[in-house]
């Protein structure tokens, strides 16, 4: 039912509650025949009100007249041998709002209460809040071993033998110049940072040929030395899972030495 304001009543229901603690009398026991009668002297003075919000204090009032009506009659017995109070769903209807209206009071209280707390920006220079601890390698690539990143390798080659076609791979093809091990690690440290979290072999799998799968598998290495990059298996001859080490929506420049490899 929709409330309406007036005076200090939300409507029909905060008015009987008012009614009930003023007189002191228990919810579940209400006198209805004296509750009923200063609920209509409260809506007898309400004839300059708005109709629509004056209707819902009449319906009450007309419901409070049938209950009090219907407790003149002999009392009626259910199917289960028990007494029926014309009062119950009227009783269940007051305890639901006052439920309803002391929780809202308690989130009232909270809003108050948060209006006393205050924060502090964070005052740390820009130095110190962007330093970030030496890499551990040690504790980077626990777990991971050669032998297991040449399992994956050798599977993610055999995915690619088995794609090729026998009669087509005798056709001419077109070859594209092959792509440096610096432009590979760039196009994968980018890949991380879409996707955060993705598998080594989803990553293998998107190169165009063997090539470019070699590279590849060199980018993850160097990402990984330089602490881009996280590996990890969680059982044997699982899949591998690469997870950026970046903050999200941080793009630090990579700082790479590729003498070594690429020599």
């Amino acid at each position: 039912m929709i409330s309406y304001k007036l005076e200090k009543f939300e409507g029909p229901l905060d008015l009987l509650l008012h009614l009930i603690d003023k007189n002191k009398v228990d919810i579940y026991d209400i006198p209805i025949a004296e509750i009923t009668r200063q609920y209509l002297e409260y809506v007898s003075q309400m004839e300059r009100e708005d109709l629509n919000v004056v209707s819902d204090f009449l319906v009450m009032a007309a419901t409070l007249l049938d209950i009090k009506s219907q407790m003149l009659l002999p009392v009626e017995v259910n199917e289960e041998g028990e007494e029926e109070d014309p009062r119950a769903e009227l009783v269940a209807r007051l305890l639901e709002y006052k439920r309803y209206k002391l929780m809202a009071q308690k989130l009232l209280d909270m809003e108050e209460d948060a209006q006393g707390i205050l924060f502090k920006p964070p005052t740390v220079p820009k130095e110190i809040a962007k330093y970030e601890p030496p890499v551990d390698l040690d504790e980077l690539l626990d777990g991971l071993t050669l032998a297991k990143l040449q399992r994956i390798f050798e599977s993610v080659m055999k995915r690619q033998q088995d794609k090729v076609d026998p009669i087509r791979s005798s056709f001419g093809t077109i070859r594209k110049e092959p792509v440096s091990l610096e432009v590979k690690i760039l196009d994968v440290m980018q890949f991380a940072r879409l996707r955060r979290r993705f598998s080594f072999r989803q990553l293998l799998e998107r190169q165009g040929d063997k090539l470019e799968v070699v590279i590849t598998f060199l980018a993850v290495l160097e990402l990984m030395k330089i602490g881009k990059i996280h590996l990890k298996q969680e059982n044997l001859f699982d899949d591998m899972e690469i997870e950026t080490l970046e903050e999200e929506g941080e793009e630090t420049e990579l700082e790479l030495d590729l003498e070594g490899l690429e020599g």
